[in-house]
C-alpha cells in the first residue's frame, strides 16, 4: 500500500490540502494517509499526529518568542514522518514551517518524494530562497503563472495548476431564514483563520459594525469563522447587543452566505479570492504589531498586500492596512462604496478580468492532484 504523508501549518493550507486530497481519494482507494491538518483533512478521515493549533504563529515576534517549541514541533515532526515512512510527502503553504520540514526529512530519506503546494512568494521577498530548495524539493505546484519564472530559472520541477479557491462549486442548498432576516441586506466579515489575527481584527470589525449600526437599520453582518476560531468570536459578540450579527463555520453555508452578499470586509489572505470568485465588492484589511510591521515592510519587494492588486500593480480592491485598519477609515471606505454601485461595479469588472487570467485550464485540485499521483508510481 502506498503512503502520503501531508504537511500543512494553519486552517487555510488544510483546506487546500483537502481539496486535492478529495480528488485523490477518488481515484486511488489504496493509500495510506497521515497528516498534520486540521478539521478539512480530518472530515477526509485522515488523522493529524497533533492539533494544527499547536503549530499556528504569526508574525516575526511571536515566531521569535516560540522558536523553542517551533523547534521542537519541527524534530516531532520530522521523527513522525520518518516513521511514517511515506512514499510522498506533500507539503502546503506555511513555508517557514512546512520546508524546513520536508528539508530535514529528505537528508534523512533522500526516497521520499517531496511536493509542495503553494510556492514561497519569493516574488515579494526573499527570491534567494528558490537556489535552497532545489536541494529538496523534487516538483512544486504554482497557483499563479507568473511564478514559474522564478523556478524555471533554477531548474526546478513545477507545474502551474490554478488556485483552488476559484474553482465552481455545487453547494446544497440551505435553508437560511434562521440566520439571516431576508429584509436586511448582507455585509460578510473575514477576521482571519490564525488566533493572532482574530485577536487584533475582531475588536476593530465590532466597533465598524456599531458604527453601520448607527447610521443603517438594513444590513446582517456574518462572520464567516473556521472550526478553530469560531468559538473566540461568538464569544465576543456575545458581549455585545447585537441582534444583526451571526458567526459562521459551516463551509456550505458559508459559501451560500457570501453568494447573497452586498459587500465583504476581509483580512489580507487567501479568502479574498474566493470573495472575488463570488462577484461579491469588498475592501482588504490588515493589522499587526508595530515591530513585525517595521521588519516586513523593510523586506518586502511589493507595494501591496492583495495578489489581485500586486498582480495589476495598482490598487482594484481598496487596502487599509496598519494605521488605516481602524473603525472608522472602515466605516467611510464600505459607506464610500455601497453608495456608488458603479465602482462597485467597476470593481467586479477588473477583479474578473484577472481571475480568468489566473484560472487553470480544468481545475486546481485535479491538475494537482495528477502531480501528486503521478508520482505514485515511480
Amino acid at each position: 500500500m502506498k503512503k502520503i504523508f501531508i504537511l500543512t501549518g494553519e486552517p487555510s493550507g488544510d483546506k487546500l490540502a483537502s481539496t486535492v486530497v478529495a480528488k485523490i481519494q477518488q481515484n486511488h482507494s489504496n493509500i495510506e494517509y497521515l497528516s498534520v491538518g486540521g478539521s478539512y483533512l480530518n472530515k477526509l478521515g485522515i488523522k493529524s499526529i497533533y492539533d494544527l493549533k499547536d503549530i499556528t504563529y504569526i508574525g516575526f515576534t511571536s515566531v521569535i518568542l516560540n522558536l523553542f517549541k517551533i523547534r521542537n514541533k519541527i524534530n516531532e515532526t520530522v521523527k513522525k514522518i520518518i516513521e511514517f515512512n511515506p512514499d510522498i510527502l506533500f507539503s502546503v503553504d506555511s513555508p517557514d514551517f512546512t520546508l524546513r520540514v520536508a528539508e530535514k526529512v529528505k537528508k534523512i530519506n533522500p526516497n521520499i518524494k517531496t511536493i509542495h503546494y503553494v510556492a514561497p512568494q519569493v516574488w515579494i521577498w526573499r527570491e534567494g530562497r528558490v537556489k535552497k530548495f532545489k536541494k529538496f524539493l523534487d516538483h512544486i505546484l504554482l497557483l499563479f503563472n507568473f511564478e514559474k519564472k522564478y523556478f524555471d530559472k533554477e531548474n526546478i520541477k513545477n507545474t502551474f495548476v490554478g488556485h483552488p479557491l476559484l474553482e465552481h462549486k455545487e453547494n446544497v442548498k440551505t435553508s437560511l431564514s434562521n440566520i439571516i432576516d431576508d429584509n436586511k441586506k448582507i455585509i460578510s466579515l473575514f477576521a482571519g483563520s490564525r488566533t493572532s489575527e482574530t485577536n487584533i481584527l475582531l475588536p476593530i470589525l465590532i466597533e465598524f459594525i456599531k458604527l453601520m449600526n448607527q447610521k443603517f437599520k438594513k444590513y446582517n453582518f456574518i462572520f464567516h469563522a473556521t472550526d478553530q476560531n469560531k468559538d473566540l468570536i461568538k464569544d465576543e459578540i456575545k458581549k455585545i447587543n447585537f441582534n444583526n450579527v451571526e458567526v459562521i463555520s459551516n463551509e456550505n453555508i458559508k459559501s451560500q452566505i457570501l453568494s447573497k452578499s452586498v459587500f465583504a470586509v476581509a483580512k489580507s489572505g487567501t479568502v479574498s479570492l474566493e470573495i472575488c470568485n463570488a462577484k461579491v465588492p469588498s475592501i482588504i484589511i490588515y493589522k499587526m504589531n508595530f515591530i513585525n510591521f517595521f521588519i516586513v515592510k523593510l523586506l518586502i519587494k511589493t507595494r501591496f498586500a492583495n495578489i489581485i492588486n500586486i498582480i495589476n500593480q495598482k490598487e482594484i480592491i481598496p487596502e487599509l492596512i496598519q494605521n488605516e485598519c481602524n473603525p472608522k477609515e472602515i466605516f467611510r471606505s464600505v459607506v464610500y462604496l455601497l453608495k456608488n454601485p458603479k465602482l462597485m461595479e467597476k470593481q467586479i469588472l477588473n477583479v474578473n478580468n484577472t481571475i480568468n487570467e489566473i484560472k487553470s485550464k480544468t481545475s486546481s485540485s485535479s491538475e494537482a492532484s495528477a502531480v501528486v499521483s503521478s508520482y505514485l508510481s515511480t
